[in-house]
């Protein structure tokens, strides 16, 4: 069972239709082409945006095609042209990094009604916003589920963001240190959470293992949290994980691949519960470190557990 995100809980800049009550104003280029003939194509309705930024990321418009007319229409009927099955429906974005180093960015956005009831979701990773710069871009919703309600708003759910010198790579071009490593989305079964870790040798030499990932949790700041004890192997938090192997010196030669794993419970009885946003991953000593974001909600257990590298076939 997938364990659910808990960027679904945040809060966010909410757009609107331009119809609706709020901030946005109507874009000119959303009206009707007053020249064209019947059924001409014109660019769909857009609503402008002026929420607040969500931790340096803002909505600035939203698009929500109309239905298309049919060959009788109406001088002046808008439609939008898109693929067979696509909603049309996206919002344009821009990121934005006031801080002193590039900044790689990870964006949540939802695709909600009237009511707040999600209808889709859009995972968009930005990289290498440099200090101080911005990036613009575009999500699109894609294709709608069968009998979903009508979007009305997008949102900005949730963001983190990392420095770009440490952010996980799991595509592209290789990384200068020849090693590639990311966190996958995780599962969760009965308060028992497991993340794995995923190291690609995309250079040229060869690798060597010996032993555990190094880590260091990180708050929202990325400053470090303290108080958790980190244990070796997953058995230390539960059987079964996948994750119990003693360490094992093994050699990872270029294009092979190796996983650890993160594991731990979320159980909250007395005390404050911990969450962990950001861990810093050390692959070996000397190493290039990478943050990923696996979003511990370590409870009030104070442990977690991490599994040795193996060979990801094994």
């Amino acid at each position: 069972m997938r364990r659910p995100h808990p960027c679904l809980l945040a809060p966010a800049a909410v757009l609107l239709l331009a119809t609706a009550c709020g901030t946005e104003h109507a874009d000119p280029a959303g009206g009707a082409d007053s020249t064209g003939g019947a059924g001409a194509a014109v660019p769909a309705p857009r609503a402008i945006v002026t929420d607040p930024p969500v931790d340096g990321v803002r909505v600035t418009s939203v698009t929500l095609p109309t239905a298309s007319p049919s060959p009788a229409a109406s001088l002046g009927s808008v439609h939008a042209d898109r693929l067979h099955g696509d909603s049309g429906i996206s919002a344009a974005y821009q990121v934005g990094n006031d801080g002193d180093e590039a900044m790689t960015y990870t964006v949540f956005f939802a695709f909600t009604t009237d009511t707040g009831e999600v209808m889709g979701n859009k995972k968009v990773t930005v990289s290498g916003v440099a200090a101080g710069g911005s990036r613009n871009g575009t999500v699109d919703l894609g294709v709608l589920a069968p009998g979903a309600s009508p979007v009305t708003r997008v949102k900005v759910q949730r963001v983190t963001k990392v420095p770009a010198a440490e952010a996980p790579s799991e595509t592209g071009a290789c990384p200068a240190s020849g090693l590639r490593l990311w966190a996958d989305d995780g599962d969760a079964a009965m308060g028992l959470r497991v993340v794995g870790l995923h190291l690609e040798n995309c250079g040229k030499r060869d690798c060597a293992l010996d032993g555990y990932p190094r880590l260091s949790l990180l708050d929202e700041n990325r400053e470090p949290v303290d108080g958790i004890r980190i244990r070796h192997g997953g058995a230390a938090i539960a059987s079964g994980t996948g994750f119990d192997d003693p360490p094992a010196p093994l050699t990872l030669k270029p294009g092979e691949s190796a996983r650890s794993g993160l594991v731990w419970r979320n159980t909250t009885l007395a005390g404050t519960a911990v969450n962990v946003p950001y861990v810093r991953v050390v692959a070996k000593p000397g190493a290039r470190p990478v943050t990923v974001t696996p979003e511990l909600d370590l409870g009030t257990t104070g442990q977690l557990g991490v599994g040795a590298w193996k060979r990801a076939d094994g």
